[in-house]
C-alpha cells in the first residue's frame, strides 16, 4: 500500500501528537458563553428565584441596634487616691482592652442572666422552637439533639446547666459587635437580633451592665483598700501600745531619769577617777618619805630624818644639844606619818570601790539608754505608720460612696434596622451565582468531554486524515437505510457518503483501493451503517461492488437485510458453498452482499487462514470494490488480521461518543501489525448539538450556509 495513500498514525516514540489548536482563546470562550446563554439565563432565573425566596420567605430577619459610649477624658474625684482607685488608660491598647472587656464572658453571663436568655431559642438552640424560617441555629439544635439523644438511664453530653450557659454566651457573643471611632474616646456597641426592640434591649442593658462593672471594680477595690487598710490600722496601733508599754516598763525598772542625769553620772565618774588617781600619787610620795625618814632614823642622821620628814619644827631641835628630845619628836613625826599613809591608804581603797561601783551603774544606765532610745525611735516610726495609714483608711472611706464610671451612655440604643438579609444584595448575588454556575456549565460542558466534536480535533488528536463526516440518519429502523438513501440522494448525509467516497478513491489517484476495511473502536459507531451507505454510493457508479460481513461474532447484516441468503461467508472459505449461492443482491443498492455466519473455530483463527486469504484474492478479480464489515479494534484482533489484506482502512469514530484514549489505543493497535488506518471518519454527527456546542458554526458544509443545497 502507498504510503502517501495511508499516514501513519504513530510517530517515533508511539505517542500521539497534539497541538495548540486546543488551547483556548478568548474569542472561542466568548462564543461558547454567548451559544450557551439560555443555559447560563435559565441558571440565573434559577438563582435569582432561590435567591428571591430565601430573602422574602425563607431568611430570617436580623436587626441591628446600638448604643454609643464615651470614655471619660480625665478622672474627676474627690480626694485624690490614685495609689488605690487609678483611672482608665485613654491609650489605643486600653481602649481595646475596654471592648475586650465588653465582650467578656463575664459581662455576657451577667446579660444572659439579667435578661433570661437561656429560655431565649435565638441564643440557646436547646431552649425549643425558634422563630419561623430558616435557621442555623435550629439546624444546629435538631444536630445536637440528634447526636446528643439521651440514653436510658444516662444524660446526654453537654447537657448539664454549665454547657447550656457557655452555648448560649456563645451564641450571645455573635450577635454583638463592638467598635471604636479613631481619633476619639467614643465606641459603639451593636446587637444583631431577630427583633428590633430586643437589639435595642440588649444594647442598652449591656452598656448599662459594663457601665456597673466599671463601679462594681472600683468599689471592689476600695473596699478592698479600706478592708486592708482596717487590719493595718488595728495592727499599727496595737504595735505603737506595746512599744509604749515596754518604754513605761523599761523607765519604772531603771534608776536612769534621762540623758542628763547619766551625763551627771559620768562626770561624777571622772571626778572620781582623778581623786583616786590624786590620792594614789600623794599615797606614794608620802610612802617614799616615809621609807627616806624611817632609813634616816635608823642611820641616826638628823639632816636627813629633818628632810625626809619636812618637818620645821622638828628642824628647830636640830641644833639643841639635848638629842633626845629631838628622837623623841622624829619617832613622835614617823608614826604621825604612818597614821597619815594608813589613811590615805584606806581613802584609796574607798575611792576604788566607789569607782568601781560608780562605772557599773554608768554602763548600765547607758545600755538602758540605749534601748529606750531605739524603742522611742520604733514607736515614733510605728507612730508615724500609724497615722499615715489612718488617714489613708479615712480618705479610702470617703471613696466608697464617691465612685463613678469611666464611661458614660452617650446615645441610648433605639429600635434597630433591618439588617439581614439585604435582599438587593441577595438578589444581586444571586444572579452573580447563577451567570457563574451556568457559565461554568457551558465551559464544563464544552471543554471536558471525552469525545470529539469536530473534524480538525479528530485529525489533531489522531495525526490522521479526516475522510469524511457522516451526519445521523433519521431512520426508522436499520433496514430503511437503503430506502432512505435512495429517497434522498441530495440528502446531507447521502453527500457526506459521496464526499467518503470521494476522499477514499481520491487518496491515490494511480491506484485507487479495491479492498476497503470498515472497523471502528467500539461497538455502534455507525461502521456497518455506513460501510453499506459507501458500498450503494460506490454501486451508484457502476461498479461491481461486494459488502462482506466479516464481524462473524456479532452478525448485524441480517438485520439491514432481512432476506439474505443463510449461506454464510464460512461455507465459501471452506468450499462447502459456491459464491454465487451464498451472495444476496440488494436491488436497492445495486451491489452484492455476504453476510457472515457463525463458525466452529475461532473468528480471528478462521480470518488468519490461507483460505480467508485465498478467498479475497479471487474476490479482486471480480469486483472492483471488496467491502470488508470488521470488529471493533479493542474488542476483538479480527480488524488487526483482516486488515494485513485491505488497501484502505477507514477508522469510524463517534462524534461526541468514543473517548480519545480509547481512539488512540485502537490506532496504536492496528499500527502496531503494520496496519495503518488511512484515515478517520466522525460519523453519526448530530448537527444541531454541534451548534451548540460551537464545533460548526463556522463550517459552510454543515452549518446553516449548506441548508439550501440538502434536502430532509
Amino acid at each position: 500500500m502507498p504510503q502517501d495513500v495511508s499516514r501513519k498514525f504513530s510517530n517515533e516514540n508511539g505517542s500521539v501528537s497534539r497541538t495548540s489548536s486546543q488551547n483556548l482563546d478568548l474569542f472561542q470562550i466568548l462564543g461558547v458563553i454567548w451559544r450557551g446563554k439560555w443555559i447560563i439565563a435559565l441558571c440565573m432565573t434559577v438563582a435569582l428565584f432561590l435567591g428571591g425566596y430565601y430573602a422574602f420567605k425563607v431568611a430570617q430577619p436580623k436587626y441591628q441596634s446600638g448604643v454609643q459610649l464615651a470614655l471619660q477624658s480625665r478622672n474627676q474625684q474627690v480626694v485624690d487616691l490614685d495609689s488605690v482607685i487609678s483611672g482608665v488608660s485613654k491609650e489605643e491598647a486600653a481602649l481595646k482592652t475596654e471592648l475586650a472587656i465588653i465582650r467578656s464572658r463575664t459581662l455576657l453571663e451577667r446579660l444572659v442572666e439579667d435578661q433570661n436568655l437561656l429560655q431565649d431559642p435565638e441564643f440557646n438552640v436547646l431552649a425549643g422552637d425558634g422563630p419561623g424560617g430558616f435557621s442555623l441555629g435550629q439546624m444546629k439544635a435538631f444536630i445536637v439533639n440528634l447526636i446528643q439523644s439521651p440514653e436510658v438511664g444516662g444524660e446526654a453530653p453537654g447537657d448539664g446547666d454549665d454547657a447550656v450557659l457557655i452555648e448560649t454566651v456563645d451564641q450571645l457573643r455573635k450577635a454583638i459587635r463592638v467598635t471604636s471611632q479613631r481619633e476619639s474616646y467614643l465606641f459603639n456597641i451593636y446587637f444583631v437580633t431577630n427583633s428590633s426592640r430586643k437589639s435595642a434591649v440588649l444594647a442598652n442593658r449591656l452598656a448599662e451592665l459594663y457601665i456597673d462593672d466599671q463601679v462594681g471594680v472600683k468599689f471592689e477595690a476600695t473596699e478592698y483598700a479600706v478592708n486592708w487598710l482596717s487590719n493595718r490600722v488595728t495592727e499599727l496601733e496595737a504595735d505603737l501600745n506595746e512599744q509604749q508599754d515596754a518604754i513605761k516598763d523599761l523607765r519604772s525598772d531603771t534608776e536612769l531619769a534621762s540623758a542628763l542625769a547619766l551625763e551627771g553620772l559620768n562626770l561624777s565618774t571622772k571626778d572620781l577617777r582623778e581623786r583616786l588617781r590624786d590620792t594614789e600619787s600623794g599615797l606614794e610620795t608620802a610612802q617614799a618619805r616615809l621609807v627616806a625618814a624611817q632609813a634616816a632614823s635608823e642611820a641616826k642622821d638628823k639632816d636627813k630624818v629633818v628632810e625626809a620628814l619636812g618637818s620645821a619644827q622638828l628642824r628647830r631641835f636640830l641644833d639643841e644639844t639635848n638629842e633626845d628630845r629631838f628622837w623623841e619628836m622624829s619617832n613622835t613625826l614617823l608614826q604621825q606619818a604612818e597614821n597619815r599613809l594608813t589613811r590615805q591608804q584606806s581613802q584609796r581603797d574607798s575611792l576604788e570601790v566607789a569607782l568601781t561601783e560608780m562605772q557599773a551603774k554608768v554602763k548600765d544606765q547607758t545600755e538602758d539608754l540605749s534601748r529606750l532610745t531605739q524603742m522611742e525611735r520604733d514607736a515614733q516610726a510605728t507612730r508615724v505608720l500609724y497615722e499615715t495609714f489612718l488617714a489613708r483608711l479615712k480618705e479610702t472611706s470617703v471613696q466608697i460612696g464617691l465612685q463613678q464610671a469611666d464611661s458614660r451612655i452617650l446615645s441610648r440604643a433605639v429600635p434597630g434596622d433591618l439588617v439581614q438579609p439585604n435582599k438587593t444584595l441577595v438578589m444581586a448575588v444571586s444572579l452573580m451565582l447563577g451567570a457563574l454556575i451556568g457559565g461554568a456549565w457551558v465551559m464544563f460542558r464544552q471543554y471536558t468531554h471525552f469525545g470529539f466534536r469536530t473534524a480538525n480535533d479528530l485529525e489533531t488528536s489522531t495525526g490522521l486524515p479526516v475522510l469524511g463526516q457522516i451526519p445521523n440518519m433519521p431512520l426508522r429502523g436499520r433496514k430503511s437505510l437503503l430506502t432512505y438513501l435512495a429517497d434522498h440522494p441530495t440528502s446531507a448525509a447521502s453527500e457526506a457518503i459521496r464526499n467518503l467516497r470521494t476522499s477514499v478513491l481520491l487518496a491515490n489517484m494511480d491506484q485507487p483501493p479495491q479492498v476497503l476495511m470498515m472497523t471502528s473502536t467500539l461497538p455502534g459507531e455507525g461502521k456497518t451503517t455506513n460501510a453499506i451507505a459507501i458500498a450503494q454510493n460506490l454501486a451508484s457508479l457502476g461498479k461491481r461492488v461486494i459488502l462482506i460481513e466479516a464481524d462473524i461474532r456479532r452478525r448485524t447484516l441480517a438485520q439491514y437485510f432481512p432476506d439474505a441468503n443463510e449461506v454464510g461467508l464460512a461455507s465459501v472459505v471452506r468450499g462447502e458453498s459456491a459464491l454465487e449461492e451464498a451472495l444476496t443482491r440488494s436491488d436497492l443498492g445495486g451491489f452484492d452482499v455476504l453476510v457472515g455466519k457463525k463458525v466452529e473455530v475461532n473468528a480471528a483463527d478462521f480470518l488468519s487462514s490461507d483460505a480467508f486469504r485465498d478467498f479475497i484474492v479471487e474476490l479482486r478479480k471480480t469486483y472492483d470494490h471488496i467491502i470488508i464489515d470488521t470488529p471493533p479494534v479493542l474488542i476483538v484482533p479480527d480488524a488487526r488480521i483482516i486488515g494485513r489484506l485491505a488497501d484502505a482502512i477507514i477508522y469510524y469514530v463517534k462524534w461526541n461518543y468514543t473517548s480519545r484514549t480509547m481512539v488512540e489505543d485502537g490506532l496504536r493497535q492496528l499500527a502496531s501489525v503494520g496496519s495503518p488506518a488511512t484515515g478517520v471518519v466522525l460519523s453519526d454527527i448530530n448537527y444541531k448539538k454541534a451548534q451548540r456546542y460551537g464545533s460548526y458554526e463556522q463550517s459552510g458544509v454543515y452549518s446553516g450556509y449548506g441548508k439550501a443545497y440538502y434536502d430532509t
